[in-house]
């Protein structure tokens, strides 16, 4: 008998997400700070009728969010985007563009963040908005380094304090509901009043579709979560259902209490109803309340981005130590550390503006993507059975909704955001060709064969 020690297994991310706390992940990342700001523009567009602007996108982004459940259900892994896409469509490239397309959208948002922490502290201190903003992001990355359970903790709370303001202002705006025309929307010379009413609504909708996006980080953290294959469906449209519910009640709060044509005038729209309705919460309460929200949103895109990475090593589509996860924190701690050298220039010297709508339009493409995806692998013989199917009508309509919102954001805005996405495909394609070789990609597709590991 051999007395030779078995080798050791390489360390795993450890699972300790349940359906609750990835319901809390996923709130937390939607939520985030838009809200905040977003309803007051929306109000603009949509008048009074801009709780119908939220009903409408929620069910736009539901179709995704649907889609998205189905394919987390099949394929629950880190790096589910990158890999979804190379499986649907057996392209390496497609893989390696869709995955990076995500991490350029979860770097800048993070820099953003980071901004917006600096800006909102300084003001409160009077420190210094670059060490404030370095101290954030060195802050998140050793969260998100510390463990998967802690980080999940975190977001947790932030997420409680972000549902908490919102609740706030549901609950001041609640007596004045049925004070106003919730139908009435900006005159348009030259319509008739339905034909006025309904592109209001829809040119709200476009703009509040946004408010949604954050379920598709759900599937980056499918092997930290105990029987995935049901926790993220739950997880992810629980989620959804509580921010659509959340959002109506604030879109009906602040037109109810401010009118419609001075919410869109209005730098804090929030803050403005708190005033009108006599609050005694004082104003820095909601400053402290998007603190709690832009540290959410950053933290959740920062374990997004470190799971993307490590599962586009595993793919073979990054270098390999990219892959490796710390003994002790079970972390993918090389795939932090390199997310932390990115975002501190970022953080620090960037203008990230113009980077995130850019950003935003690959989002799109990569949506519009991933509801083919699953039109392909539920058609495709030899493929696995998801525990949480749907039929195909609704990622074909979840392509179509997609790829019609990103049209209108390219035809309707100026051409520096669709050229930028141009330059970062570009760069992509680019990076590409220093990847890991061919051969390796299509070793690694081998491996995996029809079913999933």
């Amino acid at each position: 008998m051999s007395l030779e020690p078995e080798p050791s297994q390489p360390p795993q991310l450890r699972r300790t997400i349940g359906p609750a706390q990835l319901a809390f992940y996923t709130l937390g990342s939607m939520l985030g700070s838009g809200i905040y700001g977003l309803v007051g523009q929306a109000a603009g567009l949509s008048g009074n009728a801009v709780w119908l602007s939220f009903l409408i996108a929620f069910v736009a982004a539901l179709l995704t969010g649907l889609s998205y459940a189905s394919l987390g259900s099949r394929y629950p892994r880190a790096g589910g985007v990158a890999y979804i896409i190379e499986r649907a469509f057996r392209s390496p490239l497609a893989g390696f563009v869709a995955g990076l397309a995500i991490l350029c959208s979860g770097l800048t948002s993070i820099a953003t963040q980071a901004q917006i922490f600096a800006g909102n502290l300084a003001e409160l201190t009077g420190g210094s908005i670059s060490a404030i903003a370095l101290g954030f992001v060195l802050v998140i990355s050793g969260i998100v380094f510390r463990g998967i359970r802690e980080s999940m903790w975190v977001t947790v709370l932030c997420t409680c304090v972000e549902a908490t303001g919102l609740l706030i202002i549901i609950a001041t705006g609640f007596s004045y509901w049925g004070g106003v025309d919730y139908f009435e929307v900006p005159a348009r010379l030259g319509d008739d009043a339905n034909a006025g009413m309904w592109i209001a609504v829809m040119q709200g909708t476009i703009l509040t579709f946004f408010a949604f996006i954050g379920f598709e980080d759900t599937l980056n953290v499918a092997e930290e979560c105990r029987e995935p294959e049901r926790t993220l469906p739950i997880g992810l449209l629980t989620a959804m259902g509580v921010a659509a519910v959340l959002y109506l009640g604030v879109a009906v709060s602040v037109v109810s209490v401010v009118p419609w044509q001075e919410l869109a005038e209005v730098p804090g729209p929030l803050a403005e109803v708190m005033r009108r309705a006599g609050s005694l919460i004082p104003p820095v309460a909601f400053t402290a309340i998007t603190l709690f929200a832009v540290t959410n949103t950053a933290l959740v895109n920062y374990v997004t981005g470190s799971r993307l990475l490590y599962g586009m090593a595993h793919q073979k589509l990054l270098p390999a130590p990219l892959g490796k996860i710390h003994e002790t924190t079970r972390t993918p701690h090389i795939a932090i550390i390199g997310i932390l050298l990115l975002l501190v220039p970022l953080a620090l010297f960037g203008t990230v503006t113009e980077l995130a709508s850019a950003s935003v339009l690959l989002l799109l493409a990569v949506f519009t993507a991933m509801n083919i995806a699953l039109i392909v692998l539920q058609r495709r013989a030899g493929e696995p059975k998801a525990q949480f199917e749907i039929p195909s009508i609704i990622p074909i309509a979840g392509a179509v909704v997609c790829a019609a919102i990103m049209l209108v954001r390219v035809v309707t805005g100026d051409l520096y955001a669709p050229l930028l996405a141009g330059g970062l495909l570009a760069g992509i394609f680019v990076l590409y060709a220093f990847a890991p070789s061919q051969a390796g990609r299509e070793g690694a597709a081998t491996q995996h064969g029809p079913g999933v590991n």
